[in-house]
């Protein structure tokens, strides 16, 4: 693996990461992202997922908690509902036992 990141979402809300290097991959629904990530998955270190698709695939996901590569990170989307935030403040209490981020009292 060389270091590669890919963004896996609507293929409109993606095509802004194309400019900033990244490898686009769209999928419309969560079954086409599931063939996809599965596909890439060896590929790319990085792999951004819209939280649109991610939601749905939360099961599927755990997959890859197993394994340090490759990180999937769910970013917002469009119709953002705040499980992309939510992930990332599970994985860093997870990770470092304390919120560092966000300060929820």
């Amino acid at each position: 693996m060389t270091g590669k990141m890919a963004i896996v979402g609507n293929g409109d809300e993606i095509m802004v990461f194309k400019a900033a290097g990244l490898a686009t991959f769209p999928a419309e629904d969560e079954k086409k992202a599931r063939e996809t990530l599965r596909k890439i998955a060896k590929e790319y270190q990085v792999i951004f997922l819209t939280e649109d698709l991610a939601k749905p695939l939360t099961e599927f996901l755990k997959r890859f908690d197993e394994e340090p590569y490759p990180v999937v990170v769910s970013i917002p989307s469009g119709n953002s509902e705040g499980y992309g935030i939510e992930v990332l403040k599970m994985a860093m209490e997870r990770a470092l036992g304390v919120d560092i981020l966000f300060h929820n009292d």
